[in-house]
């Protein structure tokens, strides 16, 4: 299966943040939207990705100051992205091999989504089922 399979059927609003955003406001963005990370943009390009990671490693290094950062100076650069045409087992391994749960999907240099861990893990355990259930059904029909 491909990515472009996966999301499809998703709404194309992606929740993000500009580079120059504080990291106090992108802060509270991941909290409102219950998410672990938002892609950064600059000049309508992406730029980067901003993490719960990030905050912790940073709250480590400079403390409650590093809310007044922008997320320009704190997020993970460059973005490491898919395309719509990446297989769903090669976005799992490269987020494995990466140690990244997010991956912004690219195509023709625009973001038109974006991809967690657990979105792919839940389309593995769905095809594992499947093939459970198929193998069962072969078997007890032999």
């Amino acid at each position: 299966m491909t990515i472009a399979r996966l999301i499809e059927g998703r709404s194309a609003d992606i929740v993000s943040c500009q580079a120059t955003t504080s990291v106090g406001d992108a802060v509270k963005l991941l909290a409102e939207k219950r998410i672990g990370a938002i892609p950064v943009f600059t000049d309508g390009q992406i730029a980067g990705i901003f993490s719960e990671r990030d905050v912790v490693y940073q709250l480590a290094a400079h403390g409650p100051a590093m809310l007044d950062k922008t997320v320009g100076d704190v997020m993970t650069s460059p973005a490491i992205t898919v395309d719509l045409q990446s297989g769903v087992l090669d976005a799992l391994g490269l987020m494995t091999r990466r140690r990244i749960r997010h991956l912004p999907v690219v195509e023709r240099g625009a973001v038109c989504g974006f991809v967690s861990i657990g979105d792919l893990v839940k389309y593995r355990i769905e095809a594992i089922v499947s093939e459970a259930e198929a193998m069962r059904s072969y078997i007890q029909s032999a």
